[in-house]
């Protein structure tokens, strides 16, 4: 995925099914699944997967799966996604267990939950780390600073300006469900 990044550092973050039409038609390599269920995962994720995409799925978004490291057996048993994004470290550990690329999620709302991101980082190893909001350089460089792991910029990533202060301030990619930002 490191590599797909470096051509093409904008990630499709896809909540529905026009999304999916939408990122098959789209040059980005590299999907963020945020929608579906048990049911309708496997098929998700082929399609998107015989388009040509690398996908990644939110377990957290998915109807069915649990909080448990389960829902990332599930993913490598019965999809063929490259591996899972997860707000939970225990989600992603196990993601990266399976032989899955785990994408641990944080919510920066305070210095609280900054201060946190260390220890879950320690307890995941992660391959990446999504922060969102994404559009906050500032917090982005003091992130670049304390972790060394690749960083992931995504929420209110609206338009070029938002993706070239992100990826300036240290992110590696970026992650919009907007389509627009998907073209640049």
């Amino acid at each position: 995925m490191e590599e797909l990044l470096l051509d093409n550092p904008v990630i499709a973050s896809v909540k529905d099914e026009d999304g999916v039409d939408a990122v098959l038609r789209a040059e980005c390599p590299v999907v963020f699944l945020l929608f579906g269920s048990v049911l309708t995962l496997p098929s998700l994720v082929e399609r998107l997967t015989a388009g040509g995409k690398t996908v990644l799925v939110n377990v957290d978004m998915v109807e069915g799966l649990a909080a448990k490291d389960v829902a990332a057996e599930f993913v490598r048993a019965r999809t063929g996604a490259a591996g899972v994004l997860s707000s939970k470290a225990a989600i992603v550990k196990a993601a990266r267990a399976q032989g899955l690329l785990g994408v641990h999620r944080f919510f920066l709302v305070d210095s609280f939950s900054y201060r946190s991101l260390g220890k879950q980082i320690a307890h995941s190893r992660p391959d990446y780390v999504e922060i969102l909001p994404g559009c906050v350089p500032r917090v982005i460089g003091w992130l670049r600073e304390d972790v060394d792991v690749p960083i992931i910029a995504g929420g209110l990533v609206c338009d070029k300006d938002d993706v070239v202060a992100a990826l300036g301030a240290g992110a590696t990619a970026i992650a919009s469900s907007n389509a627009d930002v998907w073209a640049m």
